[in-house]
C-alpha cells in the first residue's frame, strides 16, 4: 500500500538515463538494494525521490550535511508537491520520524552520545539511544532507506547505519557521485555491505550527450612562492644538499654498511634480502659509489645479469638512511652514537618525521607549497581575467579549506599582512585590489559577508522565508560590505538565501569553504570555479569540481571553467609535491583534452603541459590557459568533436616494451622449441623413408630379409617421431604466434589476472559479459583494458595487471616446471625478478664461495 498522497508526482519529464533506471527498477532491486553512481548534476536527488514514491513505504533519507538535508525537503516540496512549506508528515527530527524523515549521518550517530561535536540541531540534553531511534522507525514501519552521498565511510557512522539496516531490513537506495575507489579493501567491503554492489553507472560523456552537463574545461595556473617562501625553500634544498654531500663522504657510514652481515655473507641472509630488497640495494649502490667492488654473488641474488648499478642520488640516500637509522638497529648497534647524531640533525632540519626519512616529499616543504601566498596573487589574476571577459555575467565560486577569521579586525583600516590562505585572506586580497568594482561575498558556516548593494534583495528573501529577526552590520573598515549576524534560527536558511543572491548576479564572486559548498550545494548559474583547496582525495576533489559542470535551464550555452592552482618548485626536477599532488587529482577528473584532435580523458597529460624549468615558462603556460579560458565557443565545439568519437570511458594500461622482457625471452624459448621440433620432424621423415632408400641401395644383397625387417623398425620410429614431434611443433608454433605480438603477450597475462580476480570474487560480473581488449603500437608498447565490468572492477583489473607487469622491486620465488630428456619433469626455484633465469646460476656462484 502506497503511503504517499495520490497526487504526488514529478512535474517535469524524465531524462533518458533516468527513465531507463526507473523502467528497470525491479531488476535492480532483486537483492533489496539499488546503488547508483552518477556525476554531480545528473539529478540523483529527484531520482531517489521518485524511487521512494514507487516503493510506497515510509522512508528515512540520510544526507551528509544540513544544507543537503534541507535540499531534499525543498526539492520534494517544489518538484513533487508543488508547495513551498513542508507538510507535517515530513520530519527533519530523527527522534520523531514521519512518513518521510530526513536527517544527517551525524544525526543518527550522535543520537547515541558517542560524538561530542554534534550537529547544532541535536541537543545533548535530549539524546536517545540508537536502539530507541530504531524502535521508533520500526513503529513508523520505515521500509525505504535512502543514503545520499553514500561514500561517507566513517567507521562510527557505518556501524550505526548497519545496526539500523540489520534491524528494520529496509530497501536501500544508495546515491553517490564518487564511489570511494581509493579506500582500503576492508573499507570497500564495508561500503558494499551497506550499499550493495553498484547497479548503475552514469558517465560524464553520457550526460554531456544528453545535455545534462555543460561543456567545461580544467585549467591550471602556476604560481611561484613569495620571496619569504622562496628563502625557506632554498634553505630546505641547501640543507638537503649539505646532508647529501656529507653522506657521500661519511666514512663511518661506509664502514657500517660494508661490515653489515648481508654484504659480508649474503648467501646466509637470502630471506632477509628478499624481504628488504630496497634497503639491500641501497647499500650496494652506496658501496659502488664509494669505489667498493660489488661481487658477482650480489648481482646474481638481485638477478642483474648486466651488472648495472644505479647512480647514488637522493632517492637512494633516503633508502640508505632508512636502512641505517630505522630498519636495522641490531646490526648497527656498534654505531649507536653516530646514528643518534644523524637522527637528531635530520629531525631538527625536518627531514625525519614519524620514522620516515624524506628530503623532497617533506611535510614542511609541502606545507609551504600547498599554502603558498603566491596563490593569493594567482587567484586575484584569475578573478580579474574572468571578470574582464564575462563582466556582470560572471558567477565565480572560490573554494578553500579554512575561514581564517583572525584577518578581520575592528579598526578603520585593515592593513594586516595576508600571509595565509583562507576565505577571509582571499576576500581581503580581492577587496583591497578591486579596481573593476566586482561584487564579492563570503559564505561559510560561521561567517557571511555580502556587498551592501545586495541588502535589498537579501531582505526580500528573508521576508519570503518568514525570517524577521535577521540583523547585519557594516564591515568595520569598509562600509561597502555587510556582515550577517548568524543566529541558530536563521543559520540553515542563510545558505539558500545567499545562493539565490549569487544566482541573481548581486554577487559576482562568492568565497566559501569546501565543507559547506564542496558537496551537494547547487548553484546552476555558476560558470567559473577556483579550487583553492589542498585536498587531493578522490571523493572530495570530484565533489568540489562537480559544482560548476551543471547545466543552467536559463542559459543553454553555459560553459564552465575550473581553475586549479599549482605552486611550482623550480628546485625540484618534478616540480615539487604540489605539482605531484595535482597530477594525482587529475586521475579522477574526466574532461576534454587540449590535443589537436580533442578526446575525453582522465589524466593530467590531456592538458598538454610540457616540461617546465623556469618562471618564464610558467608565465607562457598561464597565458596559454588564459587563451583557452577566453574561447568558450571553441570549448563547446571541442566537446562536440570529442563526443562524436564515442561516449564510453575505459581505464587502460600502457605497458612499455621494456617491461615485457620476460615475455620476450619466453617467445624466444618457444621459437627455439619450434626450430628444434622442426629439425626432429626432418629426422623422423628421413627415418620414415629409410625403407625405400635402403632397399633401393641394397636390393642385390642376400641378407635382404634382415635389412627389410630393420628398415620397418626404423620406419615405425619415424612415424612415432612424426606424431610426437609434429604435435610438439604444432603446440610450440601456436605458443610462438601467441607471444610473437606484445599485445597478445599482455592479453595472455591479462587473462590470468581476470580469472584470478573472478576466483577471488573481486570481479562479480559474469564472464560472458567481459572482454579483454589488447593492442600494440609501432613502438612495441602494449595497451590493454577490460570491457564490460563496473568501474570498480575495471580499476582493480588495471591495478592488478599493472603490478604484474611493472618492474619488480621486491622479488619472490616462483615454481617453474621444466621438461628434460624422456619427458621427465623437474621443479626448480627461480627468482621472480628475472622470470626465466635458472637457479643453477646462483647455485654455481654460491659453490665458488664454498657454500653448498
Amino acid at each position: 500500500m502506497n503511503v504517499f498522497p495520490k497526487n504526488t508526482t514529478f512535474k517535469y519529464n524524465w531524462r533518458t538515463y533516468q527513465k531507463r533506471i526507473l523502467d528497470n527498477i525491479d531488476n535492480y532491486l532483486h537483492d533489496n538494494h539499488l546503488h547508483i553512481s552518477a556525476p554531480p548534476g545528473s539529478g540523483k536527488t529527484v531520482l531517489g525521490l521518485e524511487i521512494m514514491l514507487r516503493l510506497g513505504k515510509p522512508t528515512l533519507i540520510v544526507a551528509p550535511t544540513l544544507a543537503i538535508k534541507n535540499q531534499w525537503i525543498q526539492r520534494f516540496c517544489e518538484l513533487f508537491l508543488n508547495m513551498e512549506t513542508a507538510p507535517g508528515w515530513i520530519s527533519s527530527d530523527i527522534k520523531n520520524p514521519g512518513i518521510i524523515t530526513v536527517t544527517t549521518y551525524q544525526g543518527i550517530h550522535s543520537a547515541s552520545g558517542a560524538d561530542e561535536e554534534v550537529e547544532d540541531q541535536i541537543k545533548k540534553s535530549s539524546k536517545v539511544s540508537v536502539a530507541e531511534i530504531i524502535k521508533k522507525l520500526a513503529k513508523q514501519k520505515v521500509g525505504t532507506l535512502i543514503l545520499d552521498e553514500a561514500h561517507h565511510l566513517k567507521n562510527a557512522w557505518w556501524r550505526s547505519l548497519m545496526e539500523l539496516k540489520d534491524t528494520i531490513n529496509p530497501t536501500v537506495v544508495a546515491l553517490t557521485a564518487t564511489p570511494p575507489f581509493d579506500v582500503s579493501g576492508s573499507d570497500w567491503q564495508k561500503y558494499i555491505q551497506l550499499n550493495g554492489p553498484i547497479d548503475v553507472e552514469i558517465s560524464v560523456p553520457e550526460l554531456m550527450i544528453e545535455g545534462d552537463l555543460c561543456p567545461h574545461q580544467d585549467l591550471v595556473y602556476f604560481t611561484s612562492p613569495s620571496k619569504e617562501e622562496e628563502k625557506k625553500i632554498e634553505y630546505h634544498h641547501r640543507q638537503a644538499t649539505i646532508f647529501f654531500e656529507e653522506i657521500k663522504s661519511d666514512n663511518r657510514l661506509l664502514e657500517a654498511i660494508e661490515q653489515h652481515p648481508v654484504y659480508l655473507n649474503p648467501a646466509f641472509h637470502l630471506e632477509w634480502i628478499y624481504e628488504n630488497i630496497s634497503s639491500y640495494t641501497s647499500g650496494l649502490v652506496y658501496l659502488h659509489f664509494r669505489g667498493k667492488e660489488i661481487l658477482d654473488i650480489h648481482f646474481n641474488i638481485i638477478g642483474d645479469q648486466q651488472k648495472f648499478v644505479p647512480e647514488f642520488d637522493f632517492f637512494w640516500m633516503e633508502e640508505l638512511l632508512d636502512f641505517y637509522l630505522i630498519m636495522d638497529e641490531i646490526n648497527f648497534k656498534k654505531y649507536e652514537e653516530h646514528r643518534t647524531d644523524l637522527v637528531n640533525r635530520l629531525r631538527r632540519a625536518g627531514f625525519l618525521e614519524q620514522r620516515t626519512v624524506s628530503f623532497y616529499n617533506n611535510k614542511n616543504l609541502n606545507h609551504i607549497l600547498n599554502s603558498s601566498i603566491g596563490k593569493l596573487q594567482g587567484i586575484k589574476e584569475i578573478v580579474d581575467f574572468e571578470f574582464s571577459i564575462l563582466k556582470d555575467d560572471l558567477r565565480m565560486v572560490i573554494l578553500t579549506d579554512f575561514i581564517k577569521k583572525e584577518y578581520l579586525i575592528d579598526k578603520d583600516h585593515n592593513v594586516l599582512s595576508l600571509d595565509k590562505i583562507g576565505a577571509v585572506p582571499i576576500f581581503e586580497k580581492l577587496r583591497r585590489e578591486n579596481g573593476q568594482n566586482k561584487k564579492i561575498g563570503i559564505l561559510t558556516g560561521s561567517l557571511v559577508i555580502i556587498p551592501v548593494s545586495a541588502k535589498n534583495i537579501f531582505e526580500q528573501f528573508c521576508i519570503k522565508k518568514s525570517l524577521f529577526e535577521v540583523s547585519f552590520s557594516s564591515l568595520y573598515y569598509d562600509e561597502n560590505y555587510l556582515v550577517i549576524s548568524l543566529t541558530e534560527k536563521i543559520k540553515h536558511d542563510v545558505v539558500h538565501i545567499i545562493t539565490e543572491i549569487f544566482q541573481s548576479g548581486e554577487i559576482h564572486i562568492l568565497i566559501g569553504t569546501k565543507s559547506l559548498l564542496g558537496e551537494g550545494w547547487d548553484a546552476p548559474k555558476m560558470n567559473s570555479l577556483v579550487l583553492a583547496s589542498f585536498i587531493s582525495s578522490f571523493v572530495l576533489s570530484n565533489q568540489m569540481r562537480g559544482r560548476v559542470i551543471r547545466t543552467d535551464k536559463d542559459n543553454i550555452n553555459k560553459t564552465g571553467n575550473i581553475w586549479h592552482l599549482i605552486c611550482f618548485d623550480c628546485h625540484d626536477h618534478n616540480g615539487g609535491q604540489d605539482f605531484i599532488n595535482m597530477r594525482k587529482r587529475f586521475k579522477t577528473f574526466v574532461g576534454i583534452s587540449y590535443k589537436s584532435a580533442p578526446t575525453i580523458e582522465n589524466n593530467f597529460e590531456r592538458l598538454n603541459v610540457k616540461s617546465l624549468e623556469s618562471k618564464e615558462e610558467l608565465l607562457e603556460v598561464n597565458q596559454k590557459f588564459f587563451a583557452w579560458a577566453k574561447d568558450r565557443t571553441s570549448l563547446i565545439e571541442r566537446w562536440a568533436v570529442a563526443l562524436g568519437k564515442g561516449n564510453i570511458l575505459v581505464e587502460e594500461i600502457e605497458v612499455p616494451s621494456m617491461n615485457m622482457t620476460g615475455m620476450e625471452k619466453l617467445k624466444m624459448d618457444y621459437l627455439a622449441k619450434m626450430s628444434g621440433n622442426f629439425a626432429k620432424i626432418i629426422g623422423s621423415t628421413i627415418l620414415l623413408f629409410w625403407q625405400d632408400l635402403l632397399l633401393g641401395l641394397l636390393r642385390n644383397i642376400d641378407e635382404i630379409n634382415y635389412i627389410k625387417s630393420f628398415s620397418i623398425l626404423v620406419s615405425l620410429l619415424g612415424i612415432a617421431g612424426l606424431i610426437v614431434y609434429g604435435g610438439k611443433l604444432y603446440r610450440s608454433t601456436k605458443q610462438y604466434l601467441r607471444y610473437k605480438d606484445i599485445g597478445r603477450q599482455l592479453s595472455s597475462l591479462a587473462e590470468v589476472v581476470l580469472y584470478g580476480l573472478i576466483h577471488e570474487k573481486v570481479i562479480r560480473t559474469p564472464i560472458d559479459k567481459l572482454k579483454i581488449v589488447s593492442t600494440s603500437d609501432k613502438n612495441k608498447n602494449a595497451f590493454c583494458y577490460l570491457s564490460g565490468g563496473s568501474q570498480y572492477e575495471n580499476t582493480h583489473f588495471i591495478q592488478t595487471l599493472q603490478e604484474l607487469v611493472s618492474q619488480i622491486d621486491n622479488p619472490r620465488y616462483l615454481l617453474k616446471q621444466k621438461r628434460s630428456l624422456f619427458f621427465l619433469k623437474k621443479i626448480c626455484i627461480i627468482q621472480y625478478l628475472i622470470f626465466s633465469q635458472e637457479i643453477r646460476e646462483v647455485q654455481s656462484s654460491l659453490k665458488s664461495y664454498g657454500i653448498k
